[in-house]
């Protein structure tokens, strides 16, 4: 088993890379003045970003590769392992890590509003690709933390850190925006996929072995993280992920009622529903009517 080298604290991040601890709870680092290394796997106790300015290995998360490259914002939440691989040899790294400790958000606004910033969560493939202008703002926002961390703590640093984070993760919110736009030829086809899968889903056995399909099942067998596809699918239809599959569900249930002989029940088992109370629910709260009313509305048309 490799050996994996643990990041529990902001100093031991700071130590890694040979660089002076100026806050123990964040950091802002140029990767161009660490001593050069070999591939390496992290754990990462901390939030990190890291603007990535030149290829220098391939970066792993559990068996799949971001896509990364010169240019590259990568976002690991606490928890996470991570994989620099290359060809063995010392490499140089370039680039920039903001490395800060979740203690850091106790007790301000910015650690409620965490969870909004999904990209945290997303895993391969997802990296942010920015341009030109986007990386001189991601610097910017770097700088002025940075700033912070040289002038000697008082009462207004972490006040003043913590907004310059907020203001960050907001841009980075607008720049992935762009992307779920610009790389329309790598998203190209998302939804007529999403459908496919689903259609197959519904005239498969799977929803009587698996269930209802889920979001995370749907992701993980279009590539994508949940989080990333569910914030792509909301994007492209203004629905969530879920709201999308639900909609399938109801169109794959109205044409049992429609074309079929059997009850609201075994059409709800064949579904992949648990309960058949939980199916009628939700029919009635899509459609206005409860299965049988719409079965019997439509019978007489």
């Amino acid at each position: 088993m490799e050996d994996i080298i643990r990041f529990d604290t902001v100093n031991q991040y700071n130590a890694f890379n040979q660089q002076e601890t100026l806050h123990p709870l964040v950091t802002v680092i140029d990767l161009s003045t660490a001593s050069p290394r070999k591939k390496t796997s992290q754990y990462m106790g901390c939030y990190g970003i890291f603007l990535k300015d030149v290829v220098c290995g391939d970066l792993r998360y559990g068996k799949e590769y971001y896509d990364y490259q010169e240019g590259t914002l990568v976002f690991m939440s606490p928890g996470q392992v991570f994989t620099v691989e290359n060809d063995g040899e010392l490499y140089q790294p370039k680039g920039h890590a903001l490395v800060f400790h979740p203690d850091l958000l106790l007790g301000t606004s910015l650690n409620g509003k965490m969870n909004e910033f999904s990209f945290f969560g997303y895993q391969i493939n997802e990296a942010l690709h920015l341009s030109q202008r986007e990386r001189q703002i991601v610097m910017d926002c770097f700088g002025k933390i940075r700033y912070e961390l040289e002038h000697a703590i008082d009462k207004h640093s972490r006040k003043l850190i913590v907004a310059n984070l907020e203001l960050f993760m907001d841009y980075c919110t607008r720049f992935y925006d762009r992307q779920f736009i610009t790389r329309d030829t790598i998203h190209r086809g998302i939804l007529a996929r999403f459908e496919n899968l689903l259609s197959s889903y519904f005239s498969s056995d799977k929803p009587q072995t698996i269930g209802l399909p889920s979001v995370s099942y749907c992701a993980d067998e279009l590539n994508f993280s949940a989080k990333y596809f569910g914030d792509l699918v909301k994007k492209e239809t203004g629905q969530t992920a879920q709201e999308y599959i639900q909609m399938k569900i109801i169109e794959a249930a109205k044409e049992r009622i429609f074309n079929s002989d059997k009850t609201v029940n075994e059409i709800a088992f064949e579904l992949g529903f648990k309960y058949p109370q939980h199916f009628s629910r939700l029919f009635k709260k899509r459609i206005g009517q409860s299965p049988n009313e719409y079965r019997s509305l439509n019978n007489l048309n």
